[in-house]
């Protein structure tokens, strides 16, 4: 099926691909491309007649420097709608003939913003009203620089004290501009707004549906693999377990799933997930045993990104080894030729790995950043333009349980950056039961939401897992005296790490109940013997992570 779809070019904003997530929860395709492709680039893009938009991203950097990127040029010649944010507002005054000049006062943070002109794009949006009548908008800003003077056709949309143009319209050529961010959940009518965007003004078909996606996929898998064999890392994980279900689907047998017990899974995860690949899909599962090869090679190492690396060697190892036994066996014709993994954008982009190279890198894994070149085989990535969500869509449409499809996400090293410090076996096995606790209290503890809340429909928060997005326990490699009983103990020290997000870009920490962490403290102290004391964490993403390493 042909999409109908929105160019987004990036200039370098770690929240660019929030933009793509809200355009894609509208089910209109989109991809993200860099800002520096050509005028010829996009000509190409748009000559098959499925583009029916752009919107420029926010960047750090200031429009009236030597060297900073633009538009290309055609981007205003296509004859189709163009949204600018932030620094894309910027960009598309400065070349469109107005006039950018750093601001006195700058902006981070929310704000309000009047809405002026009763724009397509604005029109009826409104978060409150004041005593005169006038609009207003509950928004986040993120700027120095601002437009002082608006390009030739353009009127005033948006404005407040800090910032008199906070919003531009050409309605002619339906070119619309932001000094805000729509994309962030900050900005309350955020969603409205690209909504408004791209399905009215741009008038496009909101057809991209993950149910409707598997036959796509499907056809993409089987034209790429051929007859070549696939061997697939297996983790247990939504991703990877996924990724696993779309490609059995579409290569049956030509897919062998290597699930590699490593020592530092959760509790009794391994048999779930035999039972799941093989008792229920019927799926060719290897299981490997390779808990000693990777606790032997940990050993003695606290660094977090040694102990990253170390845990993505050995499974480029334990791939290797694998797919050598499956030729030498007879079991694959030919051995596998290819590599899957459960790649996803919030991976690509946190490990700097977007197509534009621009972004941080935050964090890297074993399975981000393309395929290790001593592997030998070609790499498979089926969900690596799928945020989190639309995996989960595509793996309910799949037929896997929605019990394991809405599991909270589970980091390819697993466990290994849970233990802070060194990896040891005793630490795994005091870590794996304390966070099962942890995870069983969150399921078993109802939860109420607020007067005010939104209930979502489709995944109602019934119990305070399903009101958090990520849920688990940290090993800290401390210990501290404590009293059981009649005598004195010295034992280690638990965290719990409790998030809400929507994005997983940002994250603000759980406010659980009291006594739901009163019971789970009191349970992992009475029934896991060597800890005796249990913290909680109440950092926000930023300027913390999600995970402690």
């Amino acid at each position: 099926m042909s999409h109908q779809k929105i160019l987004i070019l990036d200039f370098g904003s770690q929240v660019t691909q929030l933009i793509a997530r809200r355009v894609r929860e509208a089910h209109v395709f989109c991809e993200v491309h860099p800002c520096d492709v050509s005028d010829e680039w996009v000509k190409a893009y748009a000559a098959d007649g499925n583009l029916k938009g752009v919107i420029l991203s926010g960047s750090h950097a200031s429009v009236y420097e030597d060297e900073t990127d633009k538009a290309p040029q055609a981007v205003f010649e296509l004859g189709v709608p163009v949204l600018g944010i932030c620094y894309g507002m910027q960009t598309m005054a400065q070349q469109l003939g107005g006039k950018v000049e750093a601001g006195k006062t700058r902006e981070f943070g929310s704000a309000q913003i009047r809405a002026r002109g009763h724009t397509a794009l604005l029109d009826g949006i409104v978060d409150s009203t004041t005593a005169e009548g006038h609009g207003m908008l509950d928004v986040w800003m993120s700027h120095g620089d601002k437009v002082i003077d608006m390009p030739p056709g353009f009127k005033l949309m948006a404005s407040n004290d800090a910032c008199p143009i906070a919003g531009m319209a050409d309605e002619a050529r339906k070119f619309y501009a932001v000094q805000f961010h729509p994309e962030v959940t900050h900005t309350i009518k955020g969603q409205q707004i690209l909504e408004r965007f791209v399905l009215q003004i741009c008038g496009t078909r909101a057809d991209w549906i993950m149910g409707d996606y598997i036959s796509e996929a499907v056809a993409r898998i089987r034209e790429q693999v051929g007859t070549e064999e696939v061997i697939l890392g297996l983790s247990g994980g939504v991703d990877s377990s996924v990724a696993a279900a779309l490609i059995h689907r579409a290569i049956g047998d030509q897919l062998t799933c290597v699930f590699v017990d490593h020592g530092l899974l959760r509790l009794n995860e391994g048999d779930m997930v035999m039972d799941m690949f093989v008792g229920k899909l019927h799926a060719k599962v290897i299981r490997v045993d390779a808990e000693a090869q990777f606790l032997g090679h940990l050993a003695g190492v606290s660094d977090p990104e040694a102990k990253r690396k170390i845990i993505g060697r050995e499974f480029v190892e334990v791939f290797k080894a694998e797919a050598g036994k499956l030729t030498a066996s007879g079991a694959s014709k030919n051995g596998a030729k290819w590599l899957a993994q459960g790649t996803i954008y919030p991976d690509v982009i946190e490990s700097g790995g977007a197509k534009n190279k621009k972004a941080v890198v935050i964090k890297s894994h074993h399975n981000v950043g393309g395929l290790p070149e001593q592997l030998g085989l070609k790499l498979l990535e089926p969900l690596r333009e799928l945020f989190k969500d639309e995996v989960r869509e595509l793996g309910v449409a799949l037929g896997l349980p929605p019990d394991m499809v809405y599991r909270h996400p589970f980091p390819g090293p697993g466990l290994g950056v849970r233990i802070l410090g060194e990896i040891k076996k005793e630490y795994a096995d005091l870590l794996r039961r304390a966070d099962a606790i942890f995870i069983e209290e969150l399921r078993n503890t109802p939860y109420v939401p607020a007067a005010n809340e939104p209930v979502n429909a489709r995944h109602p928060k019934k119990t305070w897992y399903d009101a958090t997005s990520q849920a688990f326990t940290v090993f800290l490699p401390v210990k501290s005296v404590g009293v059981m009983g009649d005598g004195r103990t010295y034992d280690y020290v638990v965290a719990l790490r409790a998030v809400q997000t929507s994005d997983f870009m940002t994250a603000d920490w759980a406010e659980l109940p009291y006594a739901l962490l009163k019971k789970v403290s009191s349970r992992i102290i009475n029934e896991v013997r060597g800890i005796n004391r249990v913290t909680y964490d109440v950092s926000s993403k930023p300027p913390a992570t999600i995970e402690w390493e």
